[in-house]
């Protein structure tokens, strides 16, 4: 943006200026404050501020909230804020519907329709930003941004970069690098550029450590096998206190024996790891069930007997389908 400016006979320090005012103060109205009348037409006539239309709101009844977006083009996505002591996380959207086809997931049965462009991504966050302002103005700190809305964040690398790295800007959003989450169903091709990322969290959709089984969960590891995935994994460097995530989702009868948990244990002892167990959320359709609660309770035993860190995920927001693996918007 700096650049922009001085190309065109401004000041730079303009680029610092609509930073701070669009993103830190996340404010809609053009910034006129300190900007000099050139500058403001410059602006004016080569940049737009359009952002995701809010179109629908459902409120949970623990305080989730669901949001549907309608974009420029028409299309949707949804987006879902989730309260967690006191604070909130940010579910974000990578791409309208998802090419992945997680048999699983909600979203696989509608399809991929198109990527998000970067201020589609940031749009979501800025938008929720300010309803939550507006709707809950005592409770509205957002603490945590995750890429685990809608479509495979790896599959859109280059728009997940961009917006990750305005997130992280220390004169716009300023989050911090370590509470932000990119998760992948294991898309080889963008885990490969994982180097390219700038420093924030990420997780795995793990679900079964046996072939046979993640095939059928996750059709991708068919092209890119589990052992190709967790190569990758193991060259990312780490930073002090990070962890890679595992995500393990237990379906009734289908991964939540004793030797699903063991063979994971054995499969991740050893690495820098925690593991998030996410027990099944039925969806309209779905071929699978919710595991019972001592199930989950014994995979997490387990799981913590190889010294793994192991957290049950708690289901928030399936009365509005908003929990994990729920979100579709052609089910309106």
């Amino acid at each position: 943006m700096e650049e922009i400016f001085l190309k065109n006979d401004l000041k730079p320090q303009g680029a610092h200026l609509l930073f701070s005012w669009h993103y830190r103060q996340k404010r809609k109205d053009p910034c006129k404050v300190d900007l000099s009348k050139n500058s403001q037409k410059f602006i004016e006539d080569n940049f737009y501020f359009d952002l995701p239309e809010i179109a629908t709101v459902h409120e949970s009844l623990d305080r989730t909230v669901k949001f549907l977006f309608k974009l420029k083009d028409g299309k949707t996505v949804e987006t879902v804020l989730i309260p967690f002591q006191g604070k909130y996380s940010v579910c974000l959207s990578t791409q309208v519907g998802c090419q992945m086809n997680c048999s699983f997931c909600f979203t696989g049965t509608q399809g991929l329709t198109r990527n998000l462009s970067t201020d589609e991504i940031v749009g979501q966050f800025l938008e929720v930003s300010r309803w939550l302002k507006n709707a809950r103005p005592d409770d509205c700190k957002i603490l945590n941004v995750v890429f685990m809305g809608q479509g495979e964040p790896m599959h859109n690398f280059d728009a997940v970069k961009t917006a990750c790295e305005i997130f992280l800007c220390k004169i716009g959003i300023s989050l911090a690098a370590l509470r932000i989450t990119v998760s992948t169903a294991g898309y080889l091709p963008g885990l490969k550029r994982w180097n390219e990322m700038p420093g924030v969290n990420l997780a795995l959709s793990l679900h079964s450590p046996f072939e046979e089984k993640r095939n059928k969960l996750i059709p991708l590891n068919k092209r890119y096998p589990l052992q190709e995935i967790l190569g990758a994994i193991d060259t990312i460097p780490l930073k002090r206190k990070q962890f890679i995530t595992y995500e393990y989702l237990i379906i009734k009868d289908l991964n939540d024996s004793f030797e699903d948990a063991h063979t994971t244990g054995k499969l991740l002892q050893g690495k820098t790891a925690i593991v998030n167990l996410i027990p099944f959320n039925p969806f309209p359709g779905s071929q699978y069930q919710r595991p019972e609660e001592e199930k989950v309770e014994r995979f997490k035993e387990i799981m913590k007997s190889y010294g793994l860190p192991t957290m049950v995920r708690v289901t928030k927001g399936d009365d509005i389908l908003a929990a994990c693996g729920q979100l579709n918007t052609f089910s309106k």
